[in-house]
């Protein structure tokens, strides 16, 4: 039997990145057996475990009351849906709410009504903006000009740096999800170029899967990463902030200004994202360098995207608009003072809301050719956001409002309270931050504020110690999920682009949990001191 010389096959780099820029179903996913039995039996497991949990704790005859019990059964069920994802998570949201309104523990209208939340709509409007910002383009010339700067495109830490920086300056004003999704096409693009000038220099082999490059983990969880901490610098970077800064809010009546948010953030966001270019770098140490290629990438990109368009123009107009006047009650605040007539019409009229609604609707007010009657978006456009989360965000606030409103978190408050013993504030912040962090591995940021918060509350209330530092620090805790795809959905996206495989995810998550936890339990309580909040 003769033997047949071929010539070694040569991976096409273009086409093994070709698709992987969205999230991937699981029959849509390249996994190991190891880790398609595991997600099998993960989704499986969801669909028999979350009826009978619900069920059995319907059964269990707990010393609480009727609207409490039935509440925590579908909460239980709805946890165990989300954790699993036996179904789409938003979905799971969605059966938690038929199943409340079925078995009687609040009407309806009820249940329904924190969907009509200003946060609903701030999100809405956010994530409008968002898509105008990926159709026109304007988020990628961003990210070019900042990979454009002088050496950033001639080495693989300075790109993975500057990567991270863009994903956290966007996802301070703009959806973590859209801003890693935005950027996600760029990235893939850069490793790309990264892949083909490993492959050209023979630091690869001819035939390599390019989707399993340490330097293209780096990239990916930089962007993930950077996101959850960027979201973190303002009250609208994420839900979890707003779901936290309401209930706070409304448990000690002390109002959180915008600026005073990023004021508290910035220490903890800036030693965090220190942390994270330092830590993927040695866990995920790049293969390569020093780059020759990349700047050319660059050069050809910004050709191709040509002078701003009048599109991009007007999103820019819109998007400045709304981050000026979220921004602009904070500035009243410090020159005019909480208490002034000034700042209170301000901020009552400037709600949030409405603000990021009027900015998404100057999108479809500014026009790019009005001989047509064309403007910058589309109604089709704006049909295509991420509805999912918005979905997500809403039920989150459901079930944090019922916790309350019901009396179940401080049913659990004040158990938890008594057997932990829980009596100073330094204690009750370290428990709610390893709490939510907890949580939010398991879960959906959004649900571990929802879920977490409510639950902090009551506990320090119990111990007699001021519920800000330790829900604020909930708050800011539930962001940091690092080590599941689960945990957040831009952990999901990095993880969908087949990029990166989920045990260097755990990796490099579990030791951001524990840095993260850290600065939030250190930094917090001094800013909020030297701030003069929470007296």
């Amino acid at each position: 039997m003769s033997t047949v010389d071929r010539e070694p096959h040569r991976t096409d780099v273009d086409e093994a990145f070709l698709g992987s820029a969205t999230y991937r179903s699981l029959g849509e996913q390249r996994l190991s057996p190891q880790e398609e039995r595991f997600e099998k039996a993960r989704r499986t497991s969801g669909l028999v475990l979350a009826p009978l949990a619900t069920v059995v704790m319907l059964l269990i005859p707990f010393d609480l009351p009727e609207q409490q019990h039935k509440l925590a059964a579908v909460l239980v069920g709805v946890v165990i849906l989300w954790v699993t994802e036996a179904v789409p998570i938003p979905v799971g949201g969605f059966l938690g709410i038929a199943a409340i309104v079925l078995i009687g523990v609040v009407p309806a209208d009820d249940a329904l009504a924190p969907f009509g939340s200003s946060t609903v709509f701030t999100f809405i409007g956010a994530f409008i903006l968002a898509q105008a910002m990926l159709k026109h383009g304007l988020a990628k010339r961003f990210a070019i000009f900042v990979l454009n700067l002088p050496g950033v495109g001639t080495s693989t830490t300075r790109v993975i740096i500057a990567f991270g920086a863009i994903t956290a300056l966007l996802s301070a004003f703009v959806s973590n999800t859209a801003t890693v999704a935005m950027l996600l096409p760029t990235a893939i693009g850069i490793l790309t170029v990264i892949a083909k000038l490993m492959q050209s220099q023979g630091i690869v082999e001819e035939d390599f899967d390019p989707l399993r490059l340490r330097v293209g983990a780096a990239l990916m969880l930089m962007l993930a990463y950077g996101a959850s901490v960027g979201g973190l610098l303002t009250p609208v970077g994420s839900p979890p902030n707003l779901i936290g800064r309401g209930l706070i809010e409304e448990a000690t009546g002390e109002t959180i200004a915008f600026l005073d948010w990023m004021l508290l953030a910035i220490p903890v966001c800036a030693l965090m994202f220190v942390a994270l270019a330092v830590v993927l770098l040695l866990v995920n140490r790049p293969e390569i360098r020093r780059l020759e290629g990349v700047q050319e990438w660059v050069e050809a990109e910004k050709a191709e995207l040509g002078p701003i368009t009048r599109a991009e123009k007007n999103t820019l107009v819109a998007f400045v608009v709304t981050v000026s006047l979220w921004i602009l009650p904070g500035i009243v605040a410090l020159v005019a003072g909480t208490e002034s007539g000034a700042y209170e019409t301000i901020s009552d009229r400037l709600d949030e809301g409405v603000v990021a609604v009027l900015g998404a609707s100057l999108l479809f007010l500014l026009p790019t050719d009005w001989d047509k009657r064309e403007f910058t978006l589309r109604w089709s456009d704006a049909a295509k956001i991420d509805w999912g989360t918005v979905v997500l965000f809403g039920t989150g606030i459901i079930f944090g409002s019922l916790l309350d409103s019901t009396g179940l978190a401080e049913t659990i408050g004040k158990g938890a309270y008594d057997w932990l013993g829980l009596s100073s504030a330094v204690l009750l912040t370290a428990f709610a931050v390893v709490l939510a962090i907890a949580v939010s591995e398991t879960t959906s940021n959004t649900a571990s504020a929802a879920v977490v918060v409510p639950i902090i509350i009551p506990i320090a209330m119990a111990a007699d110690v001021n519920p800000f530092v330790p829900a604020l620090a909930a708050t800011f805790a539930a962001s940091f999920g690092f080590m599941l795809p689960v945990s957040t959905p831009q952990n999901a996206i990095v993880y969908g682009s087949g990029v990166v495989p989920i045990t260097r995810m755990i990796r490099s998550g579990i030791s951001f949990d524990v840095i993260g936890a850290i600065l939030i339990i250190v930094l917090l309580p001094v800013m909020v001191s030297v701030l003069g909040l929470g007296g």
